[in-house]
């Protein structure tokens, strides 16, 4: 029985989905799962559900596609429930992490999963549309003082067409299969490998900057990130950009990433690019407001977070 075991679940995809009142989103990513993942021969789904207040976690249970669901019981952040999912799961089992907010074009797993024939691969991502059919720039640079201030004083468009932003532009890669330094964790397919190798995701960061964290330690471990565009996701895009709590959540956490790795002097001169760009929008409304707070006391904004986000 052990040998049977062994054989079926050796080169096999987990799919991964943490839902957190995502009862709205989730039933057409479900749907698509099937026409998705054609072509992988083994392959289970498990959702890890954050005490989802809208019967998300039901409704998984209940769909066809077979998910096995895991109820945090407490709303324990993005990377949490993902080192839940996977401690279930063996090791020389890939993940495929999904947004519950996005739907799999027909036949997009099988690219990603070719690619796990190259030992040298760790993290495999596809290229995401928005609903309107245009592609979303998810491909990103590691985060720099240089990112920081060209953003805040040029804006982000403008930052990303010269090459200075965070993101990389739609004009330099999008087209083709390449590797990139890590991309946003919408859909991100991690190699047996490199979950061997990296260990855990980081439950510090709660939720923004872990799949930044991940990818670093990823790379750090000899691996690669590739960009695969045959392989076609849409996003409905997160909430991040129009609610206050959640934009001075991401605020705080690049800023607590980018001290982590590079230390409090570099990391107050990153924080003040962040701090001095949200103050020149602040008459945009609450939420660069927010973000203002975030990035001047970080900290504060987590603990904040975690004190009010409902358990």
């Amino acid at each position: 029985m052990d040998t049977v075991e062994t054989s079926l679940d050796r080169d096999g995809l987990a799919v991964v989905i943490v839902t957190y009142n995502s009862a709205e989103a989730l039933p057409a990513l479900l749907d698509s799962l099937t026409d998705g993942l054609r072509g992988i021969e083994r392959f289970q789904i498990i959702v890890a559900d954050n005490n989802s207040r809208d019967g998300s976690a039901d409704l998984a249970a209940a769909h066809p596609i077979g998910a096995r669901v895991i109820r945090m019981g407490w709303n324990a952040g993005y990377a949490a429930a993902i080192n839940a999912a996977a401690a279930t799961v063996r090791q020389d089992v890939s993940l495929l992490i999904l947004n519950p907010d996005l739907r799999l074009y027909p036949d997009a797993a099988k690219p990603l999963f070719e690619h796990l024939a190259s030992p040298g691969v760790g993290v495999v991502v596809p290229i995401n549309y928005k609903e309107d059919g245009s592609v979303d720039p998810t491909l990103r640079r590691e985060p720099s003082v240089l990112s920081a201030w060209a953003e805040a004083v040029l804006g982000g468009t403008l930052a990303a067409r010269v090459g200075w932003g965070e993101v990389v532009d739609l004009s330099t890669l999008y087209d083709r299969c390449g590797e990139a330094e890590w991309a946003t964790g919408s859909a991100l397919l991690i190699s047996a490998q490199a979950r061997k190798l990296v260990g855990e995701w980081d439950e510090s960061f709660f939720l923004y900057s872990e799949e930044v964290d991940y990818q670093r330690r990823v790379r750090e471990a000899g691996l690669s990130i590739v960009f695969e565009p045959r392989a076609k996701v849409m996003h409905a895009c997160g909430g991040s950009g129009s609610c206050p709590r959640l934009f001075a959540l991401m605020i705080a956490n690049r800023i607590r990433y980018y001290r982590r790795h590079h230390g409090r002097l570099k990391g107050a001169v990153f924080a003040s690019g962040i701090a001095f760009g949200q103050m020149l929008r602040c008459w945009r409304g609450s939420t660069h407001r927010a973000g203002l707070g975030g990035a001047l006391r970080p900290s504060g904004a987590l603990s904040h977070f975690r004190a009010t986000a409902p358990a």
